[in-house]
């Protein structure tokens, strides 16, 4: 069975990292503005939310319609930890090794909407010049950068797993 659970979610780890390769990739061909587009991302975050309840529900489904909590969240967390490790590696490989200026038009245009965001909260004056300035000197794209984001979002997709995981667990009253 715990052969079976890695498996499914490893396979659904790797369809989620090339889905998320693929939209990164395409967003870079067709309009690499997209990649700042609020509904973008928050589209993003729906299909690995997604990706990680179809994985649980694959493994439940394989098991006879019983999982663990554990067993669960997992799976759910691995398909998650694959899908966002192949995205990072990806855009990683995009933006300092195929095309580096990219990665500056990306800088900019996120500086150009955090910008617009708080000056429509009325932010001071003084706070949008500072949040400005650590903006371009950060290299969002760095490894330190790319491995914190990583962090970050493992995070906060582990939190929703682990609601995920509550909501879809199923105790096989035969087992006890």
């Amino acid at each position: 069975m715990e052969k079976s659970l890695k498996s499914i979610a490893a396979n659904y780890g790797l369809y989620l990292g090339v889905l998320l390769a693929l939209i990164t990739v395409l967003t870079y061909a067709i309009n690499i503005e997209l990649l700042t587009n609020m509904w973008l991302g928050i589209f993003i975050l729906l299909i690995i939310i997604v990706m990680g309840i179809i994985s649980v529900a694959k493994t439940k489904q394989a098991q006879d319609g019983f999982t663990s909590f554990k067993e669960s969240f997992t799976s759910y967390f691995i398909t998650v930890l694959i899908g966002l490790l192949i995205s990072t590696f990806v855009s990683f490989l995009l933006f300092n090794v195929v095309d580096t200026e990219a990665a500056e038009v990306l800088k900019e245009k996120t500086i150009e909407q955090t910008v617009q965001m708080m000056e429509g909260f009325n932010a001071p004056s003084e706070a949008i010049d500072e949040a400005v300035k650590k903006m371009e000197t950060q290299d969002q794209y760095s490894l330190g950068n790319i491995s914190k984001g990583l962090a970050g979002y493992l995070v906060f997709f582990s939190i929703i797993g682990l609601i995920v995981a509550a909501a879809l667990k199923k105790s096989n009253p035969d087992a006890e």
